[in-house]
């Protein structure tokens, strides 16, 4: 038995502290559960090791983490050392934040451990010695508990569905299903990586356009606020019959209105926001929404085309390991959440179990390319495996091409965005601004 602290919250909100003995953590945090506690933080009271490196954090290296590695497996789960910092955030009930980079990183550490023969308690036990995060370690605790008690990770991994990614989870899931945890880990490190340059991409574009797009639309508006009236204040004095233009008066008409009765257009946005985001949590406007993400200009072909590479990857690993084709779908259909996509994935299998082509509900969907499925019938009509493999890499090829497609689109069409905005800003604002310094409202007073 081992000897736990926690800090847990009771039902009323109130924080409880307490030490007690238990066999394992994962015992511990469902006994509390089932007392109505919810754990904010379980804490070994064992002596700790001393270390004489200091960790940089976040920085993957499999050298220094194998060096530290027992000979043997031990059951010690107080592996890791709490810092001043830790003990601070302890104190006063606050959390390390969990980033993807924590995730990437212990992805990494443990594919690399898997691929040196390490067992999963084994490869858990090193990386939590080495997690500097110590949110993210205690977690990582909880899983290699649960693998201790005979569960699979993604089993536990599940009941933290806030921290890994839904389909980070199910990867791992096709992983020990299959047998082929090492392989699953590095098709993990491959998701996240690209996920992550995808998204650093995406933000380096559409950041500043935005910035851009958000700096017109104020001075838009700060300008006809108050360098429009002051335009025709000088009308008024001089005495000329020259008057604002008649999309500048339309514009500062609309935005009087809108500030007279502000209240109107607020609540008209906020229940068409609200009874959108109450439609798309309904079964039939899910589907639709994510039907929508597979059509949507742009980024409707590659959200697509991810997806379908990620089950034909999980499907290619199932087979691999002697699955049957219904078992290898069955297994790998959750590696997304699309609507749309698990639909066409329960036809497959209805289709496998009356005797039909499982090829069929994609070729119908009209979503998944020619060349696609042609791959896939030849396959059924030699080897399916092999097959799937030069579909897997037909797909990576396609999905750069595609990637690169949007990246140069994406800046044009945010570049036509903000130009038409800045003509905008021209015509309403500037132009009147610059007929009062020409002065040629002057003659027509004087005449």
């Amino acid at each position: 038995m081992a000897t736990f602290n926690y800090r847990a919250l009771t039902e009323d909100g109130r924080i409880v502290r307490n030490r007690v003995e238990e066999g394992n953590r994962l015992t511990l945090i469902k006994k509390l559960k089932s007392n109505g506690l919810y754990p904010i933080s379980i804490t070994q009271s064992m002596a700790k090791k001393n270390r004489s490196v200091k960790r940089k954090k976040n920085i993957s290296n499999l050298n220094r983490t194998i060096e530290n590695v027992n000979t043997t497996v031990t059951m010690n789960d107080n592996r890791r050392k709490l810092t001043l910092k830790d003990k601070v955030n302890n104190y006063i009930g606050t959390t390390d934040k969990i980033t993807d980079r924590d995730i990437a990183i212990f992805t990494q550490n443990f594919y690399l451990l898997k691929k040196a023969n390490f067992n999963n308690i084994h490869a858990l036990t090193t990386v939590i010695d080495s997690t500097e995060n110590l949110t993210f370690a205690e977690i990582l605790e909880d899983i290699l508990a649960g693998v201790e008690a005979g569960d699979y990770m993604y089993k536990t991994m599940e009941y933290y569905s806030n921290v890994f990614p839904y389909i980070y989870i199910n990867m791992i899931r096709v992983g020990e299903l299959s047998g082929s945890l090492e392989h699953a880990l590095l098709q993990a490190v491959e998701y996240l990586d690209s996920s992550a340059a995808i998204t650093k991409k995406l933000k380096a574009i559409l950041i500043p356009n935005i910035g851009q797009f958000a700096l017109l639309i104020v001075m838009l508006f700060v300008g006809t606020l108050f360098a429009l009236p002051q335009v025709e204040k000088v009308f008024a004095e001089v005495g000329t019959k020259s008057t604002l233009p008649a999309i500048t008066i339309w514009f500062q008409g609309v935005v009087n209105a809108m500030l007279k009765y502000w209240p109107v257009p607020t609540a008209l946005f906020a229940i068409s926001i609200a009874a959108l985001i109450f439609y798309i949590q309904t079964p039939k406007g899910k589907y639709k929404f994510h039907y929508f993400k597979y059509t949507m200009p742009i980024f409707g072909k590659l959200i697509f085309s991810l997806d379908f590479s990620r089950i034909m990857k999980a499907m290619l690993l199932n087979l691999k390991n002697g699955m049957r084709i219904q078992e290898a779908i069955e297994v790998s259909k959750n590696v997304t959440n699309n609507y749309v996509m698990l639909s066409i994935i329960e036809n497959s299998i209805k289709n496998i179990m009356i005797g039909q082509s499982w090829i069929e509900p994609f070729e119908k969907s009209g979503l998944a390319s020619p060349m696609i499925t042609e791959m896939l019938k030849i396959g059924m009509q030699t080897d399916l495996t092999e097959m799937m493999e030069k579909l897997v890499e037909y797909m990576e090829i396609d999905i750069n091409n595609t990637l690169e497609k949007i990246m140069k689109t994406l800046p044009q069409v945010m570049y036509a965005i903000v130009g038409i905005v800045l003509i905008f800003f021209v015509v309403v604002v500037v132009v009147p601004m610059v007929q009062v310094y020409m002065g040629n409202f002057l003659f027509e007073a004087y005449l």
